[in-house]
């Protein structure tokens, strides 16, 4: 049964949303900014909002339902993805941000990833662009599905509305604003999902203990606590199935030096002094945001007791917050699944659209491509990527969120992470150590999923991580030396500059 506060506090989000979509889209039709406005915004992007926007564009609808229903089904041993999420948010701020921003303007003002890549080694040749629009399309179809899916559940457990009808609305939506805002509305709309997300994480697990903490407090069902509940070893000893569990959690922070979505934000930062505010801002929103996705989870184990199956665990933070507030704010707090799913899609659409536009359709296709002609072909190429997604969401044998979000974050984390940090930390790295780097980051993590993930409980990011960097190492060694230039803007990148 509809609730209509609640339909009407989902309906005021989503207008928002497009309106900002539609903003952007008339300004821009007032500047001269081109494929760099659209795909970069400019380079203009505050602290703030580049911050939120690439914690935004990460924590996808798992940080709310899948991370909390695991923990609340089956304990603390499954914390590990939070603090290898957490240790790869830092790292990436740290040893990636700043790097990346200098190297990118140097090495010819470069707007996409393949690009950045490419020039950084001063080469004519497209086989590393070609190569990773690929690997990027292939993968964002695949992780947008993941987003998708959740906004069908979405509204499918909240208004008992068709999964399918859903999904086709959340897509709809997502192309509005990508469509036509560009970057700017990405980046600004991932702002104001990523407060979202917040408060709401901020604010269910509070009210709860308030409420448990009254006299006259009882669960709504039995509260039933296995002995190994709150043990970080998942297995309650010190066995290969903890330990697996362990170094895949952790496997999961390896993710971020590769995040082609989450990069080009480091690449967007406007100074470098709003670069040490992001890295700031980034880091403890990341923080809070995992902290309190789990205490939500431990709040909803003494709250809730049995009162949910483990097939139904996803649905804690929907069934915490239904219950305890009232419907028009039950309807905003929800409204924070939607931004996660929201801000992850549309990221992931920008980034492979971009790729595909700077990266295949001019330099391979029309080289003499105008900025607008540009600009089409990065919109053809996001409604084209929004069809194979919602395809692969509506697809019965769609695996689900978080088997779509593991298999697209592995995928990229292992074929591009290795590349980018050599590439900003060792002079030594050759093109020819990039594209095999990349490659067999690739091809390693997918043969490992297929044919080894299960039998190993392995993460595939992790093999497909230590293949990829050895592979970029070795080649580069057997490859002749950069020449003096690369060596060069190598040495001009490390220097920190004011602007």
């Amino acid at each position: 049964m509809i609730n209509n506060a609640e339909m009407l506090a989902f309906v005021l989000y989503l207008l928002i949303v497009i309106a900002i979509g539609v903003y952007f889209y008339f300004k821009g039709r007032t500047g001269d900014g081109g494929d760099k406005m659209y795909f970069l915004g400019g380079r203009q992007m505050n602290g703030w909002v580049a911050a939120l926007s690439a914690g935004a564009s990460d924590m996808s609808a798992w940080v709310l339902m899948g991370l909390p229903g695991s923990i609340y089904a089956y304990g603390m041993g499954q914390v590990w993805i939070s603090v290898g999420l957490f240790i790869g948010t830092l790292c990436a701020w740290i040893f990636v941000a700043p790097g990346l921003r200098r190297f990118s303007i140097l090495a010819d003002d470069s707007i996409t990833i393949p690009q950045y890549l490419t020039r950084r080694f001063k080469s004519q040749s497209k086989t590393l662009q070609i190569i990773s629009a690929i690997i990027f399309i292939v993968a964002y179809c695949i992780y947008a599905a993941s987003s998708i899916v959740a906004c069908g559940n979405l509204f499918n457990t909240v208004f008992g509305m068709d999964t399918r009808t859903a999904m086709i609305g959340a897509t709809v939506i997502i192309l509005v604003y990508t469509f036509f805002g560009g970057f700017n509305a990405v980046c600004w709309t991932d702002f104001i999902q990523g407060m979202l997300m917040l408060l709401a994480l901020m604010t269910v697990p509070i009210v709860v203990v308030i409420i448990m903490g009254q006299a006259d407090f009882t669960p709504l069902a039995q509260v039933v606590t296995d002995e190994n509940y709150y043990n970080v070893l998942s297995s309650g000893k010190v066995d290969w199935k903890s330990i697996s569990d362990i170094l895949s959690g952790l496997g999961w922070g390896l993710g971020y030096m590769g995040m082609p979505h989450i990069l080009v934000r480091f690449m967007s930062i406007r100074s470098e002094k709003e670069m040490k505010k992001s890295r700031v801002i980034g880091t403890c929103w990341t923080a809070i945001i995992l902290v309190m996705a789990s205490v939500v989870a431990l709040v909803a184990h003494e709250y809730l007791g049995t009162y949910l199956d483990v097939a139904d665990r996803s649905l804690v933070f929907i069934v915490l917050v239904r219950k305890i507030f009232p419907v028009f704010i039950a309807g905003v707090l929800l409204s924070a699944i939607l931004a996660a799913s929201m801000s992850t899609a549309d990221s992931q659409l920008l980034a492979s659209s971009s790729a595909f536009a700077s990266d295949v359709y001019k330099p391979v296709f029309r080289k003499n491509a105008s900025n607008k002609e540009m600009l089409w072909a990065g919109r053809i190429v996001v409604m084209i990527i929004s069809l194979i997604a919602l395809l692969i969401a509506m697809s019965p044998n769609c695996a689900g969120i978080m088997a779509l979000v593991e298999c697209a974050w592995a995928a990229f984390g292992a074929a591009f992470g290795p590349t980018i940090l050599l590439s900003l930390h060792w002079k030594r790295l050759t093109y020819k150590g990039a594209v095999v780097g990349i490659v067999t980051g690739f091809v390693v993590d997918a043969v490992w999923y297929v044919f080894l993930s299960s039998s190993t409980n392995l993460y595939e990011i992790i093999p497909g991580f230590i293949c990829s960097l050895i592979a970029a190492v070795v080649v580069s060694k057997l490859d002749k030396e950069p020449s003096s230039d690369i060596i060069e803007m190598f040495d001009r990148a490390k220097q920190p500059v004011e602007k």
